[in-house]
Order: C-alpha cells, then sequence, then structure tokens
C-alpha cells in the first residue's frame, strides 16, 4: 500500500477547481480530503465534481479532521495570513503564487515555516511545462552553446477582460512564473529595469529585463493587451536559436477536463506542430518536446511531507524572485534600472 497524506484545499475558484483539484485528486500519494470554502455555490460544485470529497468551513476544521497538508488557491492578497494560520495549526502548505505581493512579507512566511518546522512551497507549476523542460534540456546538452539572450513571453488579446484583483495585477500573476523561469535556468540577476503599464489600478501589461551575474540578459513580457502576441519562447547562444511558439498545452487539458489520472501516460504530451525548432541562420530543425509534468508537483510534495524528499520548490527561490519584481516596481515607477 502506498503511504498517503490526507490533503486539503483552500478555495474553490478557478485556480482551486481548475489547476489544484484535478492534480490533487491525481497524486496516487495523496487521500484527498475536502476543500475550505463558506460559498454555497463553490460547495454544490465540489459535491458535483469531486464525489467523496467533503468541505470544511475553516482550516481549523480541516486540521482537526486530520489533515497534514493544505494547499491555498485564493486571492493573492490573502496568501500571507491564510499560509501562516495554516503553519500555527502545523499544516503543511502550498501557496499558489504569486507568494505574496511583496519580498518582506515572503521572507516572513518562509522563515516562520522554518521556525515552526513545517514543509512550505510554492506553486510554481510551470517549472514542469513542456516547453520550459526542453529549453532546460537543450542548454544542458550544449546545443545553444553559450546563452547570450533569453526571452519569454506570456501575452494574450484580451483587452476587454483585465486582470482581476485575485492576481495581484500581470506583473505579479504572469511575472512570479517568468521571473522564476529565468531564474532557474540562468542564475541570480544583477540588475533590473521594467516597463509597467494599466488602465486602472492594476497593471496589465509589462516588459522587465534582467542582467544575470552569468551574462545572460533576460527579456520578459506579460500582457493582456497584446493583439499579435510573441513567440512563448526565445533563446538565443553563441550556437544556434531556439523558439517555441505557443505556450504549454497542460493548461488546455484541464480546462478541457481532462487530468493525469485520466490520460495517464498521455498527460503532457506536445502534438508536433506544438514543438519548438532550433535555428542557425536560415536551416532550421524542429525539436521533440519534453513531456510537460504538472503531475509531478503534488506528488513530490507528498513525498516530502512524509520525510522520502525535498519539496518540490524552494519557498527561498520564490523569494528571490518576489525581489526581482519589487525592483521592477521601483523600476517603472522611476524610468530607471536598479541594482539588486
Amino acid at each position: 500500500m502506498i503511504e498517503q497524506v490526507r490533503f486539503g484545499l483552500v478555495g474553490y475558484g478557478s485556480g482551486g477547481r481548475i489547476f489544484h483539484a484535478p492534480l490533487i485528486s491525481s497524486a496516487a500519494n495523496i487521500d484527498f480530503a475536502g476543500v475550505v470554502t463558506t460559498s454555497e455555490e463553490r460547495r454544490k460544485q465540489v459535491a458535483e465534481q469531486l464525489p467523496g470529497v467533503g468541505t470544511y468551513d475553516s482550516l481549523a476544521a480541516l486540521a482537526a479532521d486530520g489533515v497534514r497538508a493544505v494547499a491555498i488557491s485564493t486571492p493573492a492578497a490573502t496568501h500571507a495570513d491564510l499560509a501562516l494560520e495554516a503553519i500555527r495549526l502545523g499544516l503543511a502548505v502550498v501557496v499558489d503564487k504569486p507568494f505574496t505581493l511583496d519580498a518582506p512579507t515572503a521572507r516572513e512566511l518562509v522563515k516562520a515555516a522554518e521556525a515552526a518546522e513545517v514543509p512550505l512551497t510554492v506553486y510554481q507549476n510551470r517549472r514542469y511545462d513542456s516547453d520550459y523542460l526542453t529549453i532546460r534540456k537543450l542548454i544542458e546538452q550544449g546545443s545553444l552553446g553559450t546563452i547570450r539572450r533569453f526571452e519569454s513571453r506570456m501575452e494574450r488579446w484580451a483587452p476587454d477582460r483585465l486582470p482581476g484583483a485575485a492576481g495581484g495585477g500581470t506583473l505579479l500573476d504572469f511575472g512570479s512564473h517568468l521571473v522564476d523561469q529565468a531564474l532557474k535556468l540562468h542564475g541570480p540577476a544583477q540588475r533590473v529595469y521594467a516597463e509597467v503599464r494599466g488602465d486602472t489600478e492594476l497593471d496589465d501589461d509589462f516588459f522587465l529585463a534582467m542582467h544575470h551575474l552569468s551574462g545572460v540578459e533576460s527579456h520578459l513580457w506579460g500582457s493582456w493587451r497584446q493583439g499579435g502576441p510573441g513567440p512563448r519562447f526565445r533563446v538565443t547562444g553563441s550556437s544556434g536559436t531556439f523558439i517555441s511558439p505557443e505556450l504549454d498545452g497542460q493548461e488546455e487539458l484541464l480546462k478541457a477536463g481532462k487530468t493525469p489520472a485520466k490520460l495517464g501516460d498521455r498527460w503532457g504530451i506536445e502534438h508536433e506542430h506544438r514543438w519548438g525548432h532550433l535555428w542557425r541562420g536560415k536551416t532550421g530543425a524542429p525539436v521533440e518536446s519534453c513531456r510537460g509534468r504538472w503531475d509531478l508537483f503534488y506528488p513530490a510534495f507528498a513525498d516530502a511531507v512524509l520525510g522520502n524528499g525535498p519539496l518540490p520548490v524552494d519557498p527561498w527561490d520564490t523569494v528571490r524572485a518576489m525581489e526581482i519584481l519589487d525592483a521592477a516596481r521601483v523600476s517603472a515607477s522611476t524610468g530607471r534600472s536598479v541594482t539588486l
């Protein structure tokens, strides 16, 4: 028998319902106990969509029922308080991105978890994207030579769908993923420059440039107002350039009601038309995409809770990413680059 972690989820909006519940349910080493929500509408959705999974009024009620770990998928402004409450209850915690609203809060939250000896991690699921894993493999193989510039975009044409408060704005929402990926691939940043725009209190378009200590220049874009989205990735090295045109397909699978439990080994496999190309001048060749593996995050976290492995994401990595995002806001307000 596989040892299981009794697990809970806080929040059942689009994030909890689409991006967390299906993956928690699919993990063999997790016993999905229930969802914390006080909304009658959400409770009905849980009953219809997750047979056998209960609902709870609070984190305390979840803990009292023997739950050992919890994922928090609620509006960004509530993450820190809910995570701190979970830590005080002795619950291992996964916090969705953006982790917190700023780096000082993120730092204090990680310190609180360490002091309580409670596992804490951040849902950086896009470390498991097919295209990102393919780029990491190409870099490790030396196929691109010395990396010079890393371009990464999450751009959409949805001018009538402005960012909601739940995500904290586009810089925090999309930027949490883009900065995390750039730091994991190219190491610490030394300097940050950013341009941030928005017609409301929340930004809906940004550009962020990072100069890494390794010498790599990262150029990152996030937007809801881009009528002609650029390629998801363009990575330029001394031996060639890799271009990946589209966003990883795992989000589409979840929105279509497909899960790792249903698809098995077919989960995360990208069709050939979505593969990126490695270019050397006019000569280009497709590169078979690595399999997307969002399905590995929750099993890895459950193993960490059981003492059988490391956390899937070191929370201090996210603190460092939050420092970049804080610096980006300063840069955007002053028009100057910020040295870290």
